[in-house]
């Protein structure tokens, strides 16, 4: 567990006017080539939600899956994929949400939670808060709990953390 001590933003890259003009990007690829920073992420997770009686972690893709399924290892707890329209091979259900320009939509599978069942929510980065929020909402209409939703770093200044309340949110790294 020593690695848990270790400073993530030290491995958070800034890369000024990507994808546009204007835009400073936190680029986290520098943490997950580092195998002391990574391991050192999900530590941090697990400190952060041991005993909470998590049953499944949810991700939605592709990012989210990074930091959910070792999580979800380190936990004990089965993981969940959260995927596009189409790439899932069994019956789904899916929610839409409202992107900036247009809308999108997420499935999973119909046997993937049960009522009960208490879900933690894991993302790589919380901007906007629309994908999160779109994953909470398929996970609770079937019944489920969502006990919080987990990031790695979360962009405070672009309002995403309103768009998830009630439900707890925790970041790893806020800007």
């Amino acid at each position: 567990m020593g690695a848990a001590v270790v400073d993530l933003r030290h491995y958070v890259r800034d890369i000024p006017d990507f994808p546009k003009p204007g835009i400073l990007f936190k680029d986290i690829t520098p943490l997950l080539s580092s195998p002391v920073a990574f391991a050192a992420s999900i530590d941090q997770f697990a400190q952060k939600f041991q005993g909470r009686g998590i049953n499944l972690i949810a991700a939605a893709e592709a990012r989210g899956f990074i930091f959910g399924a070792p999580l979800a290892i380190q936990m004990n707890v089965g993981f969940v994929p959260i995927r596009k329209p189409g790439k899932l091979p069994h019956a789904t259900i899916a929610v839409a949400y409202q992107l900036e320009y247009g809308v999108d939509r997420l499935e999973v599978h119909t046997d993937a939670f049960l009522p009960g069942q208490r879900v933690l929510l894991i993302d790589d980065v919380l901007a906007t808060g629309g994908t999160m929020r779109a994953c909470a909402d398929l996970v609770e209409s079937t019944g489920a709990t969502v006990v919080a939703a987990a990031f790695l770093l979360e962009l405070g200044f672009l309002g995403g953390r309103a768009k998830l309340e009630p439900r707890e949110v925790v970041s790893l790294i806020s800007y």
